[in-house]
Parts: structure tokens; sequence; C-alpha cells
């Protein structure tokens, strides 16, 4: 028999197990992808996503968390990312994001923030057909559920639910560590011109309620309301917050120390913490909840 007969004759009992594994292994990494984002909004992939554009930094942290680093071809420009993230394409700047500039990262996921990404931007991307899921963390555990979400939507399930089940660990003990403390009254400056803070449906009310903390502010609307001095001053918070890279109170938290009746005034209770702890929903928002409930024993 001449070698390329040889070469033509049917497979071996092994080899062709072997084949028939490879086939079904292939059939099961290609097998729909279905998640809902929070918007209840069903997205269907035929697989997990190979070219994922991010609008949002948050979802850049948790996809190098959870193993999918290599997956991402654009994200929106961060102004700390973290080193992993050095040499990502860029689609632009925060404000200057453009459908043109994602869809030439030809991606097959696109990754929104819902209410910090332009409403006109995402019904645009949706009317192009782009895969777009959409996110708004409300609630520590939303972090949780949102890394669990990103694992199926990228192929990395099993690292994702140990990121996730290590985020709710954490978080239960510092829960456990802090309850049955004093209340103390919280005002979480966001912004000083004009002065803005966060309400009572923000994930940073729930990192001050996990201190035991209490958000002055917490039945404002909208999402981000602007506030006046006045409000403040009556509302009388213990401790005012902003975000800065140190605990010592940033310039733009100098100002309420002319209102030398405020309890956070007189108990010297002015911090800040990190914005990429405080404001980026990730795991590292437990690092802001760390510090946050030792500032908050502070001034207890």
């Amino acid at each position: 028999m001449s070698a390329e007969r040889r070469g033509r004759r049917a497979p071996g009992p092994r080899r062709a197990f072997a084949i028939l594994a490879l086939l079904a292994a292939g059939a099961a990494l290609a097998s729909p992808v279905v998640v809902e984002d929070t918007r209840g909004q069903r997205l269907e992939l035929p697989g997990p996503a190979q070219r994922i554009v991010t609008l949002a930094p948050h979802f850049v942290e948790n996809l190098i968390a959870i193993g999918a680093l290599g997956q991402i071809v654009g994200t929106v420009d961060v102004i700390d990312p973290p080193p992993e993230a050095a040499g990502l394409p860029s689609i632009g700047g925060h404000d200057s994001l453009s459908a043109e500039a994602i869809l030439s990262r030809q991606p097959d996921l696109v990754l929104g923030w819902l209410s910090g990404n332009s409403a006109a931007l995402l019904q645009q991307l949706e009317a192009l057909g782009l895969p777009l899921f959409l996110e708004e963390p409300r609630a520590l555990e939303d972090i949780a559920a949102g890394l669990r979400r990103l694992g199926r939507l990228s192929g990395h399930v099993v690292r994702a639910e140990q990121v996730a089940e290590a985020f709710e660990r954490r978080r239960a003990r510092l829960a456990e560590d802090h309850a049955g403390r004093a209340p103390v009254k919280v005002f979480y400056q966001i912004w000083h011109e004009p002065l803005q803070t966060l309400n009572g449906e923000h994930v940073v009310s729930d990192l001050i309620r996990l201190c035991g903390g209490v958000n002055v502010f917490a039945d404002a609307l909208p999402l981000a309301p602007q506030v006046g001095v006045e409000a403040v001053l009556a509302a009388a918070p213990e401790v005012i917050l902003a975000s800065g890279q140190s605990v010592s109170a940033p310039p733009a938290l100098l100002h309420w120390r002319r209102w030398t009746g405020l309890p956070a005034v007189q108990g010297g209770h002015l911090y800040a913490i990190r914005p990429d702890w405080m404001l980026r929903y990730t795991p590292r928002m437990l690092d802001a909840a760390e510090q946050l409930c030792e500032l908050l024993e502070r001034a207890r």
C-alpha cells in the first residue's frame, strides 16, 4: 500500500475519540451566551465575545480581574488606568466618544454605562446593530453580579466566580465588623462648582451604609443632585467627604471651614478618598469602604 493510501485510511478508535473530544470542546466554546443587562434587556451572543470595546473605566478593571484583558480591543481614555491597561487602543475621551471610533475597532461586544455614557451615543450604537450591554450598579452586591455577567460574556466564568465570591466575602466581613455602630451623618461632595452630591440610590450610599453612616441627601433627586450651601448647613453632617488622592482635605473641601457651626468642621472631619476607589464599580470599592469605615470611626 502506498504512503498516500496509508495517509487516507480511517483513524483508529483513540484518534477518532480525540477528534470528537476536540469538536465537542469547540462546540461548547461556541455555545450561545445569553445575559440580561441592567435594563432587563436580553443580549444573545453566538459565543463568548473576543473583541470587546469598553465605554467606562470600571469595565476595563473588571475584565482584567477576571482574565479577559486580551479581549479588549478599545477603551475610553482613563485618567488613572491600572498598569495592565497600558497600551490598550483608545477610542477617545469620555466627552468625545463617537460611534465611528467604536465601529473602527470591529467589536463583537460593547460595554456601556447607563448613566455615565451619552444616551444619544448608546441609542446610535443600538441603531447600528452593535451588541450592546449596559450596566448601572446601584449597590455593592451589583458589582459581584456584574463580574459574573462579564465572566459569561467573555468566557471566563470560573475566574469571574472566584473574584465575585472573594468580593462578597470581604463585603460580608466589613458589614459584620461595623454592624450596630452609632450612625454618623455624612455629606459626600462629588463636585464643588456647582455643589453636587449623590443620592441614596448610588453605590456610594451603600458604602456609607456599610460603615454605619447616613447619607444626608439620600432622598434627593436625581441620582447626582445639585444642592445649596444652605441645604448642607441645615443637614448638619458630622463628616464631609470628597474625592482626592489623600485623606487630608483637598482644596475643594476647605471652603467649609468658614462655617464653624457645622459638626464636621467642629470635629475636623473633612476627608477625601481616592476617586478610583470610591467611584469606580470594581472590587476596589471595598478599599474605599475600609478607609471610609475608619474615618467614620474617628467621627464617633
